[in-house]
């Protein structure tokens, strides 16, 4: 693979200037080390640190749209094409909380299966304590300059800063995804360019380049 396509990994936060010029304009992956490390979500949100609690007591009252899939913990394909559910984030914390509480459970590490159907007009969110798995938050607005009545984690926004390197540029959103196991998505394009900022967990990506 030729140099120029190489993921460039950065010890330090460039400077919007060498931002722009080094890596925006080459369109190839970059990874950023502890670029979100004095964020006030990075210590808040770290269900370690209580974060869960946390999320509840500051946004518990919102009412969010989780994605509902058949086929976890792979969700496949594009995010439009699952269906998408109105529930309340007090609800989605409290079936993380219970996984955490039962992680070592032997049922739920794969001894039984639990089958999901839906009724038309049922309430999904009291499907999440039977289903948790099943349950993802994909790109749950906390910021919208296009559509501000999208906003559904608005109380969330101050615990975010921008990165420095993107004080000249204009973002159309910030999203929360957030699940409470091990899922995974099949290969996919974003049409948008995405600074995806982990604050807790871990994600692993792949992607396509030229040879």
């Amino acid at each position: 693979m030729e140099d120029s396509l190489l993921v460039q990994v950065f010890d330090q936060l460039p400077s919007a200037e060498e931002f722009s010029s080094q890596i925006e304009s080459k369109n190839v992956p970059a990874v950023f080390k502890e670029c979100v490390k004095d964020w006030k979500a990075f210590s808040s949100w770290n269900p370690s640190n209580g974060g869960l609690d946390y999320l509840q007591e500051h946004a518990g009252s919102s009412v969010v749209e989780a994605m509902l899939t058949r086929s976890a913990p792979v969700f496949y394909g594009d995010i439009r094409r699952h269906e998408r559910v109105p529930i309340p984030f007090s609800a989605f914390i409290s079936s993380c909380k219970r996984e955490s509480q039962n992680e070592d459970d032997s049922v739920r590490s794969g001894s039984g299966r639990s089958e999901l159907a839906l009724s038309d007009g049922e309430d999904c969110s009291s499907l999440i304590a039977d289903v948790p798995r099943r349950i993802y938050l994909a790109q749950v607005p906390i910021l919208n300059n296009e559509n501000e009545e999208r906003v559904q984690l608005e109380s969330l926004r101050e615990d975010i800063e921008i990165p420095s390197f993107l004080a000249t540029k204009v973002l159309a959103s910030v999203n929360l995804w957030m699940n409470n196991a091990c899922s995974r998505s099949s290969s996919h394009y974003d049409p948008h360019h995405n600074l995806l900022c982990i604050v807790s967990g871990c994600k692993q990506g792949r992607g396509k380049g030229s040879l």
